[in-house]
């Protein structure tokens, strides 16, 4: 990474801190990575993940137990816990592309922090859990947390480059995930390709990936990932939807896949399609709540044009009909976290936007703007619990039965790319991924 281009995105930073911690009062920011918590009844650790202030500031993402001290003017402090451990792997000190925009200390035990940390006119962000009686200042004061999460909306150019790179990891193991299934592997087999090619494993993955062969991808966070390999004659369909990391910047990619020719394929063709016309909406000054009932429309016309349903689109939508179909949101920010904060947030003082209730899972209600970052992600399936919910309700009749049961065993589809919004074009890192691999 370019140690230019990152000392520049501090530079942002610490004028957006600076301002920020003026409005709220505070002098100083202490922000803690945070610590491994055991395991219920046991002696082995859950996964860490760390605080995503902590990231925000710098770019460690794995080394618990460490601070990000920051007084507004001056340059940020890293406290960077390196214990002497044989039991673990100890980082080395960092010496990389940022590690000179930093005073760094390194600290051999949790409680050599206290030295550094002073609670006078300060605010504190993270787990409180460990530090009982520690002078930190004021623990998560939410006008503070407020304004931050608005401004993380609003990516850097070094912010870009990490996405961008997340995605080219990504699409690289997306392609290993599809090679794997059509040569008939199992969903556990299918994740491992995809792993090996990212290179990184479930505990650097932003979150759990998703593999579902036919029925499982109308299950939307499915999991499960069975070791079972299925005959050539029952190999229908497959949806991945799985990420990758890049100095704590998140990649979030969906994929679905016929393994044959027909039907199926062409509603993956069509679906592509419309996800196309979805991302040239994703315009500054647009409402990201406009888009996502576009894309209802958009779906509503592939439910007609396949057969599934008997009513117009625009019926379909006012009815509440597609949402049995789509029932999940547009998409979200993306950033230092997969579903990146602040997207029901109606100001920087704070305040909540809530989505139409009509819909209720939909992520993001601000208006779109220049330098935010996005996923686009129509999808349309066939779940057996909303499917049974519909065909006891008063559009039953609106719906083709035998074409249901026919598209069933495919489960669904749904394509996501990563999007970037410039000032006039919408940059889509996923797609250009693709173009050069």
């Amino acid at each position: 990474m370019d140690k230019q281009l990152f000392s520049e995105h501090l530079a942002t930073l610490r004028k957006r801190y600076d301002e920020i911690l003026e409005q709220c009062g505070f002098e100083t920011l202490n922000v803690f990575s945070g610590a491994p918590s055991v395991q219920f009844l046991d002696d082995n650790y859950y996964p860490f993940r760390v605080n995503p202030q902590f990231k925000a500031l710098v770019p460690v993402t794995d080394n618990p137990h460490s601070w990000v001290v920051y007084r507004r003017g001056q340059k940020p402090k890293l406290l960077f816990y390196r214990p002497v451990d044989f039991w673990h792997y100890v980082p080395p000190a960092p010496q990389t592309f940022w590690s000179d925009d930093y005073d760094i200390e390194l600290l051999a035990k949790p409680e050599e922090a206290k030295a550094f940390l002073n609670g006078e006119d300060a605010a504190f962000i993270g787990e409180t859990g460990k530090l009982e009686g520690w002078d930190i200042g004021e623990r998560n004061p939410q006008h503070l947390i407020d304004r931050l999460h608005w401004a993380r909306a609003y990516k850097t150019p070094y912010e870009f480059a990490c996405l961008r790179e997340a995605n080219r990891i990504a699409v690289r193991a997306h392609k290993a995930a599809e090679d794997a299934f059509r040569a008939g592997a199992s969903e556990f087999d299918i994740n491992l390709a995809y792993l090996q090619a990212a290179g990184q494993g479930e505990n650097t993955m932003p979150y759990g990936n998703i593999v579902g062969l036919n029925e499982h991808g109308a299950i939307l966070h499915y999991t499960h990932l069975s070791t079972e390999r299925l005959p050539e004659s029952e190999r229908r369909s497959f949806l991945i939807d799985a990420g990758a990391d890049c100095n704590g910047y998140c990649a979030d990619i969906t994929r679905s896949y016929a393994y044959r020719d027909g039907e199926f394929a062409e509603l993956v063709a069509a679906m592509h399609e419309k996800e196309q016309e979805l991302v040239a909406g994703l315009t500054p000054g647009a409402s990201y709540v406009d888009l996502h009932r576009s894309c209802h429309h958009k779906v509503g016309e592939l439910l007609q044009q396949f057969g599934v349903i008997k009513t117009a689109p625009e019926s379909a939508v006012e009815s509440g009909l597609t949402g049995t179909f789509m029932p999940h949101g547009l998409g979200h920010f993306l950033g230092l976290q997969v579903h990146d904060v602040g997207g029901h947030q109606t100001a920087p003082e704070g305040g909540t936007t809530p989505p139409p209730k009509e819909f209720p899972f939909l992520r993001t209600t601000r208006t779109i703007e220049e330098n935010q970052v996005f996923t686009i992600e129509p999808g349309l399936y066939f779940i057996e619990s909303l499917l049974a919910d519909l065909k006891e309700s008063q559009l039953a009749d609106e719906v083709n039965w035998d074409k249901v049961e026919k598209l069933r065993p495919f489960g669904g589809v749904r394509i996501e790319d990563n999007l970037i919004v410039h000032a006039d074009r919408v940059e889509n890192m996923t797609r250009d991924c693709e173009a050069d691999q």
